[in-house]
């Protein structure tokens, strides 16, 4: 998986050169058993900022370089020959390599961070699957964790604030979703509420927690509002108590005013719905008894057949 990108980069600039015909200079030297020279040919490549050609060669000094004591920096400008063609996936593997096979090096450190860096690249949209984003901070935190006093501490820092934003808005915009979708489904409305306070519960810093608490309460009072008069009222008064929250936590908040209108509906909503039990019984005594009362009438007119 993680060479699939470059192995096509690769193929590609061999193609491109094996159509040029006669054997060029580089064409020599990638095909010389002289690694020092194709050495010393890859990191002019690097340079000059020829990283399709370089990363031909570092690919091959790579398997050739194994084991000698050269190979710490040839493995240090393979990695970001990777990176500097924009292949994140395989770059932040190779420094990731490289910080642990040469742990002492004076590169360690800043390689380690480059690996935590690239999964900070290859980290998707918001509505995209975030497990590379998981994995950026998992990768962040550990450099914050082996380097406290490092210079780049802080950017990691700031990076993970980054990802753990995205992380919030896909909490918020996915428990968003099941309250919109309430209208097809009366369960996506519970289902709303539960994602929102799992989400809360994930991010207790979450900046859309108004937003959020407003929908807990908005989710609850659609799924009362719509339930069967029967089951109203338990669903009215839970409504109720996330409102009572919403006010106590948010006493300045500018949706305030819609929570109490939504707190004033709940609380017409209950009466509406004992109202409608009540009628309901009623009706149903009434019923009761008139086919009782028919019952015993249809007892009282049957004849006895005469002997």
């Amino acid at each position: 998986m993680f060479k699939i990108k470059h192995v096509f980069i690769l193929s590609f600039t061999v193609i491109a050169l094996s159509i040029a015909g006669c054997k060029s200079r580089f064409e020599k030297i990638r095909l010389s058993n002289d690694v020092a020279k194709k050495y010393q040919e890859a990191i002019k490549l690097y340079n000059k900022k020829d990283y399709s050609k370089a990363l031909i060669l570092f690919e091959d000094l790579s398997q050739k370089y194994r084991g000698r004591t050269e190979a710490e920096d040839l493995n240090y400008y393979y990695a970001y020959t990777l990176y500097r063609l924009k292949d994140y996936t395989t770059a932040r593997y190779q420094f990731k390599y490289f910080a642990d096979t040469y742990p002492t090096s004076k590169n360690a450190e800043e390689c380690r961070y480059m690996g935590a860096y690239c999964y900070y690249l290859d980290s998707p949209e918001y509505t995209l699957e975030q497990e590379n984003t998981y994995k950026a901070i998992d990768a962040l935190q550990l450099f914050i964790n082996l380097y406290p006093k490092s210079e780049r501490v802080a950017q990691a820092s700031q990076y993970i604030t980054d990802l753990r934003a995205k992380l919030e808005l896909k909490a918020y915009t996915n428990a968003r979703l099941y309250y919109d979708l309430g209208g097809y489904d009366l369960s996506y409305y519970k289902s709303s509420v539960i994602a929102l306070k799992n989400a809360e519960i994930d991010f207790p810093d979450i900046k859309y927690v108004e937003e959020m608490d407003l929908l807990i309460v908005k989710s609850q009072y659609s799924y009362a509002k719509n339930s069967y008069a029967f089951r109203q009222e338990d669903r009215y008064n839970e409504a109720i108590g996330y409102a009572n929250e919403f006010i106590e936590a948010h006493p300045e908040s500018k949706y305030i005013p819609e929570v109490k209108t939504l707190k004033t509906n709940s609380e017409d909503g209950i009466a509406s719905a004992k109202q409608l039990m009540a009628q309901d019984a009623k009706l149903t005594a009434k019923y009761k008894a008139l086919m009782e009362k028919d019952a015993k009438k249809d007892t009282t007119t049957i004849k006895t057949p005469k002997p």
